[in-house]
């Protein structure tokens, strides 16, 4: 899912101070990957902004729809959906449960 670029021509230079220990790591991981430390750091930064990405994303979308849930009244119980997933994991023919009227708790 990495989504960074290779090439240089795109790349801007920054500093990074790193406890001496981190690097040593670093060099001894990127060796063992036969890549340069500095490839090494790009890739592992890029990495955790893809997954810094999701997990905002994953926020945002768990919040829309917990709004739509509240503002419609309905949800599927969670058995229910467990069921469906299951069985269409299974390659069973299920049918789509419909969603149900509930209650905030208050």
């Amino acid at each position: 899912m990495t989504t960074f670029d290779r090439g240089t021509a795109n790349m801007a230079a920054t500093s990074l101070k790193l406890p001496e220990d981190l690097k040593r790591r670093i060099e001894r991981l990127a060796g063992a990957a036969n890549k340069t430390p500095h490839a090494f750091m790009v890739e592992a930064l890029s990495q955790e902004v893809d997954r810094s990405e999701l997990r905002e994303r994953f926020a945002r979308d768990s919040a829309e729809s917990e709004s739509e849930t509240m503002a419609s009244g309905k949800a599927f119980p969670l058995d229910v959906a467990f069921d469906y997933l299951e069985g269409r994991v299974s390659g069973k023919k299920v049918r789509r449960p419909r969603a149900r009227a509930w209650r905030a708790s208050k």
